[in-house]
């Protein structure tokens, strides 16, 4: 998407109310209800171990219950932090669900499987609350990417609802020093995209007072020379100044003119957690933050001119009689099932057989169904690689569904550092293939954020250890589902070369497929060949998972790696290994660029191999492998990656439990040293098994 894009508003696609007074009442009803729930958390229930972490949001509650009669756009979307609780109860989250997520039952947002006030709350017809993690800096480009889908989804798709909507990344001072807050601004004032930054600032990250964290203690004066960000700052403990300043900053995202940062001090009435005793406050520090108290100004201010003192008491005791009868109907249900407890990992199916999809986030969880396709490949033409097996799959996919986008590093008008996405951006535009600025942390937190919002983001990290910066985003993004028990999903296909070429490097060349099979959520390919590379592309792009599509370096303009085009309707399923030989001897289980050695060693040892190419780690072929055991009774694992803890030790592992007494040797594995890839051709050619190395293997085995 280019630079300087702006939108303007159409009324007709925000509620009723959007630019009414502030219904002051309504303000103070979840006020109260929100402090109803932290003093009935704190006092009792967390004494009694019924709840086990609590983020107070006293002092913090009252601009919340401001912005949230301001989210009323059809597609507006918070992407919120640990003490969003406020906001979530006045984009209407009852007590019954704020309850029931603090005290882990099965009817919270999260099931008893993440921290209760971590807040998710999907809306298909209205503002929702994106899945928080426990990562301090994580919502910001998870926002980022919304906000960038609500322009496409305008822009491109024409979709009226996307109009005048937006997203907020709802944050504490203290968040605006990790990484993922200066990637989302840097890409937010770039695009001039529809997000509001809406920033609390207590004084303190935990213990650590905002100076030590911001200089000067204040971000919103360090970031006024921001080109296109609209800086708002002022005292959140004065209602009807917060009121002003929010309604002005959401007013300016609303209208088209780019992102804008609103920070408001506020005071943090409580440690910041429930364990947090705050020690290191002075007894005239925590005075004077009671003083500040914006339920106080609030009271200052509504009483007696709108609301008097009887009227404003029956207030109080309504929300606390409703989170009264809330805790009486939570505790009255029954405990949860531990055998639920490892469902929802990955998309999962009814009885009938259909795809029990998550409630939000995904193109099938917003009622596209991609052509289902066939596994029969039918080849047509002259052997290509398979690095133009991966940009034909990505033109024909971008042809047929306008929900693909492909991004990152390079890969618009320079087609990517190997080539991959070579005139893409000229077919399909820059709205659909577009560059990126250089943080994997902003490239895959956005995808997170597209993904969410209905689109099928197909991000390239550029080099497989580049993806370290965005290891946080990748592992909390696979576990979207498990942790909303399939409220949301997040699918995409994270593109990923890596591996050896010419030479090697520890920057460039390293496999470590293993770290992703380690990220629970997660779906991994890894083809060895131009054929396999298709089909597995073409399932992931329609798939319903989050998905590591390894591209080896090697292979992408290896000769034994190409194929004739397998057809443009070309499917392979996940999990279903391919026999390359059939034998009585030996099983060779390998992937990638090791299944090319293999074959070669398998023909030199004159062994009867029966060798098979995985094609996909996660989930592996374990019936295969057991099966072609079973028969040769000898087993050698080849791969890239390290040996210690590489994926052979778990299929070793799963051997040694299911098929022991079927083996007549030892099972083996060959694979790297425990280090890094060599930059020397003569070094990197001494720690990769070549095939030498894999023939040698095989006759010892054979011989046991």
């Amino acid at each position: 998407m280019g630079a300087g894009s702006e939108r303007q508003l159409k009324p007709g696609n925000v509620r009723p109310g959007a630019d009414s007074p502030v219904d002051w009442v309504r303000v103070l009803r979840t006020v109260f209800v929100s402090r109803a729930l932290d003093d009935l958390e704190e006092s009792r229930l967390l004494p009694e171990r019924k709840v086990l972490y609590q983020f107070c949001a006293r002092g913090h509650d009252v601009t919340q219950a401001l912005l949230g009669q301001h989210l009323v756009g059809l597609r507006d979307a918070v992407s919120p932090y640990y003490r969003s609780r406020p906001l979530a109860l006045a984009l209407g989250l009852t007590a019954e669900e704020a309850l029931a997520s603090t005290m882990m039952r099965a009817e919270g947002m999260s099931g008893g499987r993440d921290v209760g006030v971590v807040i998710n709350r999907p809306n298909r017809d209205g503002p929702c609350l994106l899945p928080a993690c426990g990562g301090v800096g994580t919502q910001y480009t998870p926002a980022t990417g919304w906000a960038q889908s609500l322009v496409y989804r305008a822009r491109v798709l024409k979709e009226a609802s996307a109009e005048g909507s937006i997203a907020v990344a709802h944050g504490g001072e203290a968040s605006t020093a990790t990484n993922g807050f200066w990637a989302s601004l840097n890409i937010a004032t770039t695009e001039r995209l529809p997000l509001l930054y809406f920033i609390e600032d207590n004084g303190y990250g935990i213990s650590v007072p905002s100076a030590r964290q911001t200089p000067g203690g204040n971000i919103a004066a360090n970031l006024s020379g921001f080109v296109n960000l609209k800086i708002l700052s002022g005292d959140g403990a004065d209602p009807r100044a917060a009121a002003a300043m929010i309604a002005e900053a959401v007013a300016s995202v609303r209208a088209g003119e780019g992102p804008a940062l609103l920070r408001l001090r506020v005071p943090r009435l409580s440690g910041h957690s429930g364990q947090d005793t705050q020690a290191y406050k002075s007894a005239d520090e925590i005075a004077s933050e009671r003083a500040r108290d914006p339920l106080l100004a609030l009271r200052r201010l509504l009483v007696p001119t709108q609301v008097d003192e009887a009227a404003w008491q029956a207030l109080e005791a309504q929300a606390q009689s409703e989170v009264r009868e809330a805790l009486q109907r939570i505790e009255s249900r029954a405990p949860l099932d531990p055998s639920t407890a490892t469902r929802y990992v990955f998309t999962e199916r009814r009885a009938d057989g259909s795809l029990e999809l998550q409630a939000q986030g995904g193109q099938r969880a917003a009622g596209v169904t991609p052509p289902e396709g066939s596994s029969t490949a039918r080849p047509a033409g002259a052997r290509i690689n398979m690095l133009t097996a991966i940009r034909r799959t990505l033109e024909h996919e971008l042809a047929i569904n306008p929900r693909v986008l492909v991004f990152g590093e390079d890969v618009g008008r320079k087609g990517g550092v190997h080539a991959a996405t070579l005139g893409l951006q000229e077919r399909f535009g820059e709205d659909r293939v577009f560059d990126t600025s250089l943080s994997e942390e902003g490239i895959i937190g956005r995808a997170v954020g597209m993904a969410l919002a209905g689109l099928v983001p197909v991000p390239e990290i550029q080099f497989r250890k580049y993806a370290e910066p965005a290891a946080e985003q990748l592992h909390d993004c696979g576990t979207i589902r498990w942790r909303t028990v399939n409220r949301f999903a997040a699918p995409m296909v994270v593109r990923m070369p890596g591996g050896f070429l010419k030479c090697g490097d520890p920057w460039h060349s390293q496999c470590n497929e293993v770290q992703f099979l380690h990220a629970v959520g997660w779906q991994l390919a890894f083809p060895s060949n131009a054929e396999d590379a298709v089909g597995l592309l073409r399932a992931a792009l329609r798939g319903n998972e989050p998905v590591i599509f390894f591209e080896h370096r090697y292979l992408l303009d290896g000769a034994g790696a190409r194929r004739p085009w397998p057809g443009d309707d070309f499917v392979l399923p996940f999990g279903q290994a391919k026999r390359l030989r059939e034998g009585t001897e030996l099983t060779v289980v390998s992937w990638g660029a090791m299944v090319e050695r293999c074959e070669a060693a398998a023909t030199e040892s004159a062994i009867d191999v029966e060798l098979l190419d995985l094609r996909t780690l996660s989930p592996w072929d374990r019936d295969a492998v057991l099966a072609s055991v079973r028969k040769t009774r000898r087993c050698l694992i080849v791969h890239e990656d390290t040996l210690t803890a590489g994926f052979g030790a778990e299929i070793a592992a799963t051997l040694a439990q299911d098929a022991f007494f079927d083996l007549d040797a030892p099972v083996e594995r060959l694979a790297m040293p425990d280090m890094p890839s060599p930059h020397s051709p003569r070094l990197l050619e001494a720690v990769v098994p070549g095939v030498g190395d894999i023939v040698t293997a095989m006759r010892r085995i054979a011989s046991l």
